[in-house]
């Protein structure tokens, strides 16, 4: 009986799944107010029922839950909501209303797997996770066939998820033969730093620097993002990306703890180059889905400050990142969404010139956001490049937090390049005004409120906490 409570977000969850399908079946059609409703309503449950801490295991520890752990899992599931909510606008769509059904079903699909990826105990588990978070969100890449490339763009992501896949499951083969289990604890006991172990280490790396978009593994992230409808856009590069970032620091930290040396080495060179990549490329792009693409990027290098420091500061460091991450980065796309469907798809920067004039409120969301992210006090993103920072500083990574430091100048460039664009750029036929739907407007005022709230909480707890030192 503990076992099966152990699993309860994933048991939770799948019966949501099932409800949704039922629903989808029994529904009407056009079901999609109905469904984004229900959708909605059944995560928010999920979210409370879950919210609570637990500490168990199951099946002989293929399947752990910490207290870290349902932390996280409640940080995708609230995330997973705010996607939801925003997904009204481009679900309404004549061509896409029929497909409401299997968008959240699918959406679920994908988080069930990151449940299971950042609760395993066993290899074996952690690659099914894997796998049944990758396949769906292929499906949820093409579901807009019919435009903006998205047929491309989902073949463009299923073979690059199955290159890195398979190289995975080349360093795991490697992993077993020379340890002889696929569970994290026997691993790490007998890992000794052979070649063969390092390769297997670098090849498990690259399987999940795929999804994590880092350099050398991101090629596939600008056109999947620039194909995939905005809101499944909206969804890969943040809860992918969060569950991704703390499976990778548990693994690393449980698993190969004992060739520390060897994966800080190849972090360093991975986060420099991706965060200096990203930033350069991101400088020339003009359609906003591409530049948001090479934003995660960046981004994705920054989180992995806090996987190379590899401590308790870290791994707190690391889901603070994650939070912010998601209400600022949930705020841009939810705005570039409601633009697009209300302009037949405009989604250039040059678009965007004089917004403020017909819809302030939208440029307001997406400057605050866009500050966020690029750090600038006293919004909530300053705070978690200022703690990812520290982290990796006080483990004497001085060197690669300079450079890291460098390159948020380049990315306060690009980020106001788009403020530059609504405020300042001028235009005589700027985009009209427009109305959004309720749930929208919902979702835009939660990521709003997390971008202002955290960094105003956070400006005051670092305050005191100075203060008290003092």
């Amino acid at each position: 009986m503990t076992s099966i409570l152990s699993l309860s977000a994933e048991i939770s969850l799948t019966v949501i799944i099932i409800v949704l399908l039922l629903a989808d079946l029994i529904l009407k059609e056009p079901n999609h107010k109905k469904l984004q409703g229900l959708a909605c309503i059944l995560m928010l449950i999920q979210l409370i029922v879950n919210i609570q801490p637990a500490d168990a295991e199951a099946f002989g520890g293929m399947f752990r839950t910490t207290p870290m752990i349902s932390v996280v899992k409640t940080i995708l599931t609230a995330g997973t909501l705010i996607v939801f909510l925003q997904a009204g606008e481009w679900l309404k769509r004549e061509d896409t209303r029929f497909k409401a059904g299997e968008f959240y079903i699918l959406t679920l699909s994908t988080l069930l797997g990151m449940f299971f990826m950042i609760s395993a105990g066993n290899f074996l588990l952690f690659y099914i996770g894997l796998e049944l978070a990758s396949i769906p969100l292929a499906c949820l890449v093409a579901l807009d066939k019919y435009r903006h490339h998205s047929a491309e763009a989902g073949a463009k992501y299923i073979l690059n998820a199955m290159f890195s896949s398979a190289i995975m499951l080349y360093g795991l083969s490697m992993l077993y033969g020379t340890s002889g289990s696929m569970y994290f604890d026997d691993i790490a006991s007998v890992i000794t730093g052979t070649p063969l172990q390092v390769l297997a280490m670098v090849f498990f790396f690259a399987g999940l620097g795929f999804k994590l978009s880092l350099v050398p593994f991101h090629m596939w992230t600008p056109d999947t993002y620039q194909g995939a409808p905005t809101t499944v856009a909206a969804y890969l590069s943040v809860i992918s990306k969060g569950a991704a970032a703390f499976a990778l620091m548990s693994i690393l930290i449980k698993v190969f703890a004992p060739m520390t040396a060897e994966w800080e080495l190849l972090l360093c060179v991975i986060i420099v180059v991706t965060i200096t990549v990203a930033n350069l490329i991101a400088i020339r792009q003009s359609d906003l889905k591409r530049f948001m693409a090479y934003s995660s990027i960046s981004q994705a290098g920054y989180i992995m400050l806090a996987v190379l420091a590899g401590t308790t500061q870290g791994m707190a460091s690391l889901v603070y990142y994650v939070i912010i991450y998601i209400v600022a980065n949930l705020a841009v796309f939810g705005v570039i969404n409601l633009i697009e469907q209300h302009t037949d798809g405009k989604v250039e920067r040059d678009d965007y010139n004089g917004l403020y004039k017909t819809n302030p409120k939208l440029s307001l969301i997406m400057t605050l956001a866009l500050f966020s992210l690029a750090g600038i006090p006293p919004f909530a993103g300053f705070f978690s490049k200022f703690f990812v920072f520290a982290a990796a500083f006080n483990s004497g990574f001085y060197l690669v937090v300079f450079l890291a430091l460098i390159n948020t100048i380049i990315s306060l460039y690009y980020y106001l390049l788009i403020v530059k664009a609504m405020y300042i750029n001028p235009n005589d036929n700027p985009i009209g005004y427009f109305k959004s739907g309720t749930l929208s407007r919902i979702g835009l005022g939660i990521c709003l409120a997390g971008v202002v709230a955290l960094g105003i909480i956070s400006c005051v707890y670092q305050f005191l906490n100075d203060t008290a030192i003092l």
